[in-house]
C-alpha cells in the first residue's frame, strides 16, 4: 500500500452552493493521470468523505502544477498552495 497526502476542503460556488473537493499529492508513474485521480477519488469517496471535485498536485520544478476538474483546476491555480489534511491508502 502507498500513502498520499490528500486535502478535502469545502467551498462556495460562484452559485452559491457548498462544494466539497480533494486534491492529492501524486503523480502517476505510467503518465495515466486520469485513472489515477479516479482511483484516489473513489478511496476518498469509500472512505466516508463527499468528493463533488477532484485534483491531483505535484511539483515540477519549483512550480506546483494541477490536473483534474477544469473548474477545480482553475480555482487552484489562482494561487492554492497545498496543505494536506488527510493521508489515504491505495
Amino acid at each position: 500500500m502507498t500513502q498520499i497526502n490528500m486535502a478535502h476542503l469545502s467551498e462556495r460556488s460562484t452559485s452559491g452552493s457548498k462544494i466539497n473537493f480533494a486534491v492529492f499529492e501524486a503523480k502517476p508513474t505510467s503518465g495515466n493521470n486520469a485513472a489515477l485521480l479516479h482511483q484516489l477519488t473513489q478511496a476518498a469517496r469509500a472512505s466516508g468523505l463527499r468528493v463533488d471535485q477532484s485534483a491531483l498536485a505535484y511539483k515540477l520544478g519549483s512550480r506546483v502544477m494541477f490536473e483534474g476538474d477544469p473548474n477545480l483546476v482553475k480555482y487552484l491555480a489562482k494561487g492554492w498552495y497545498p496543505q494536506w489534511t488527510h493521508s489515504i491508502s491505495i
